[in-house]
């Protein structure tokens, strides 16, 4: 099993935060936001979750000197090509707002609707773990969850596109969700447990 008792997320989104925090207190691992030690967010300037991944792990592991996470994520959309894909926090430009960004999918998806009227969509989340920044072997794992867009959102919880994603499967949007029960089954609650299995399993 790989020994971790302290990493960097490297990230700034208080609900990712609080998602790995859940996540990870079973193997008592303690997890810091890299904004606490002052580390600034890295570019993304990769057309790929896992490049992006990969470089902010990095960066928050070189300017820290530990181990970092990293979690590219974001939602795809069948009628608009995959997008927003992995511009998916800034798909409505800066700076990055959740609002903006909803508003943007929900008329994007109302101009191609006479042609391509489908709403299926999946999040994707890739995760990449580094020990060290030079890391010759980062554990990298991924999740999906499918779902399909609607327009008006429902749900306090959650963040990013959650309101507007729906789980047709147990018909609640991502912020209708509890946390315990969104973790069970979301994207990132898929890739933190591969991420589990493979802490426990490499090593």
């Amino acid at each position: 099993m790989i020994e971790l008792k302290t990493l960097v997320l490297a990230s700034n989104n208080p609900g990712k935060l609080r998602e790995f925090k859940r996540l990870l207190e079973p193997l008592g691992i303690t997890v810091i936001p890299q904004d606490a030690l002052s580390i600034p967010e890295a570019p993304e300037p990769h057309p790929t979750f896992v490049e992006n991944a990969l470089a902010k792990a990095r960066h928050a592991s070189r300017l820290s000197g530990l181990p970092a996470l990293a979690d590219d994520s974001g939602i795809c959309v069948d009628a608009l090509n995959g997008a927003p894909g992995v511009i998916s926090a800034r798909y409505a430009g800066e700076p990055k707002s959740d609002t903006r960004n909803n508003a943007k999918l929900i008329a994007d998806l109302a101009e191609v609707a006479a042609t391509n009227p489908d709403r299926a969509a999946h999040y994707m989340c890739v995760l990449v773990l580094v020990r060290r920044a030079g890391d010759p072997e980062p554990l990298i794992v991924e999740g999906k969850w499918h779902g399909v867009v609607i327009d008006e959102p429902r749900g306090s919880g959650g963040f990013g596109y959650d309101a507007h994603f729906l789980d047709p499967r147990h018909g609640l949007t991502g912020a209708e969700f509890a946390l315990a029960d969104k973790n069970a089954i979301s994207h990132r609650g898929q890739a933190m447990r591969l991420l589990i299995e493979r802490l426990r399993s490499d090593p």
